[in-house]
């Protein structure tokens, strides 16, 4: 039995994704805010989550032809999110010509947009998506939109307090109506 979010429960959802699959397989992982511990490496928390899932998905469907787009072009500090994600995936175990920086991007829409031309030039259009439960949802709506075949890949983590929760889904909920 699979957990859902796992990377296996991921590929038994999805056998199109796997190397039989129509198009090229295809994993985004979302940027957010940067934190890097005193070696330079993630800092547990959000993107360190969402980092490790994209990792475990990428590793456990074994394709060879599988690209991870690292979407994400804000700075933090003197860090850029794509480059921060794509060091710590290549410590992961995900090889450096698997990955592709995706560097201009300041939201999730445009974290959708950029990300599907990039695709397109791939010739994929079936993507599995990684980012947190609270930001699901809107972000497979704008992938959607933008004419990908959205698969969630949900990066779980410990409980967030809940009037932490009630502000992102607040926010989420506003930002999917307008």
């Amino acid at each position: 039995m699979s957990v859902p979010g796992t990377p296996h429960a991921a590929r038994a959802a999805s056998p199109s994704l796997g190397p039989s699959g129509p198009s090229p397989p295809a994993i985004v992982v979302l940027g957010c805010r940067v934190q890097l511990d005193g070696a330079q490496r993630l800092a547990p928390g959000a993107l360190a989550r969402r980092v490790e899932m994209a990792a475990g998905t990428y590793l456990q469907r074994g394709d060879a032809r599988a690209v991870v787009v690292v979407s994400g072009g804000r700075r933090w500090g003197d860090d850029v999110e794509a480059d921060v994600m794509a060091r710590e995936l290549t410590l992961r175990g995900v090889p450096a010509a698997a990955i592709v920086r995706e560097r201009c991007s300041f939201s999730t829409r445009e974290n959708a947009r950029f990300s599907a031309e990039i695709l397109a030039r791939r010739g994929a259009r079936r993507v599995a998506l990684v980012t947190c439960p609270w930001h699901m949802k809107r972000a497979a709506l704008l992938f959607s939109r933008a004419g990908l075949a959205v698969e969630p890949v949900v990066a779980a983590g410990v409980g967030v307090p809940w009037p932490s929760r009630a502000w992102r889904w607040g926010l989420e909920r506003m930002l999917t109506l307008a």
